[in-house]
């Protein structure tokens, strides 16, 4: 069985990685198995400044998944880069960095940071946080994301891919504007936004009010957009949501993600990644794959780039 799979220019022996903001810079896990077993590791973002995250409650239970609201707490860019990086060195996979920042500088300033760093593979570009010159997300306007996207495009060398919201209107047209600026890939989706409400204290649970869901209860909306991005443009999709067995990542490549991202399902079961990779090639076999190029697009014949 042939695992490998190719996203913007970078080979992974497997289309299996870690998602970001659910195993942190990988250190717990490798107490537990090879971090070399995944086909790479995308680390929990990185801001220019060391990011204190949001006041508790900051998780909450949900029907099919969880809620949260961390407020991507960080260390910062040289904590990063002095204690992180040197450590996920050691292993053989491909380290991508997923970049946060208030505002545009915030972003550069991080993006150039990590370029030309020995270790890091690419970049993954949060555009969901909080725009703070002018009250907007990046991810809910197009043109502030193909702005933001041209500008870090200019600022590094690295594969550049982009993390799109499902919570806009229109996601196509998001990843539309983020390929036509400069993007190498993109990943999806990032978390719908929720809320939970305590009863007996009558209040939101999460002290935020609201927070991100993710888990298996967005699977169907994750593989909805993944498929729309495969079908109509023509850089890779890394797809992600809800993904909790070899299945599951099947599903997503054959809607035409070319790798996927494993999140939530690591706080329930640590040995998700490596035991998912295990599931896909069983359920490649049993589906009659010999590679993932195979299997990518099957259910989406209109991918682009598919062969007919």
């Amino acid at each position: 069985m042939d695992l490998e799979t190719e996203v913007a220019g970078l080979r992974f022996k497997n289309p299996v990685l870690t998602a970001s903001g659910t195993f942190g810079y990988g250190r717990e896990a490798a107490e537990l198995y090879d971090l070399a077993l995944l086909g790479g590791v995308m680390v929990k973002g990185v801001s220019r400044e060391p990011w204190p995250g949001n006041a508790p409650t900051r998780i909450a239970r949900a029907p099919g998944g969880m809620l949260n609201a961390i407020g991507l707490q960080n260390p910062g860019l040289d904590h990063f880069l002095a204690v992180d990086l040197p450590f996920l060195r050691q292993y053989d996979t491909q380290v991508i960095v997923n970049v946060v920042g208030h505002d545009e500088e915030g972003f550069l300033a991080v993006v150039r940071g990590v370029d030309g760093q020995e270790g890091v593979a690419a970049i993954e570009l949060n555009i969901s946080c909080p725009n703070v010159a002018d009250g907007l997300l990046f991810s809910q306007d197009p043109v502030l994301a193909g702005r933001l996207v041209a500008k870090v495009r200019q600022g590094t060398s690295l594969p550049l891919i982009v993390k799109i919201s499902p919570n806009v209107t229109d996601p196509v047209a998001l990843g539309a504007a983020c390929a036509a600026a400069g993007a190498d890939a993109l990943s999806a989706i990032n978390t719908l936004l929720g809320m939970a409400i305590d009863v007996e204290r009558r209040r939101p649970v999460i002290a935020n009010t609201t927070g991100g869901l993710s888990g298996p209860a967005v699977k169907p909306v994750g593989l909805r957009i993944v498929y729309d991005l495969a079908r109509s443009l023509s850089i890779p999709v890394i797809g992600m949501g809800g993904i909790e067995s070899g299945r599951d990542a099947l599903e997503y490549i054959m809607a035409g993600a070319r790798a996927v991202a494993v999140g939530t399902a690591v706080f329930r079961d640590p040995l998700a990644p490596p035991r998912i990779i295990a599931e896909l090639e069983r359920e490649m076999e049993n589906a009659g794959f010999t590679s993932v190029d195979e299997a990518w697009a099957a259910a989406n014949p209109k991918a682009k780039g598919a062969v007919s």
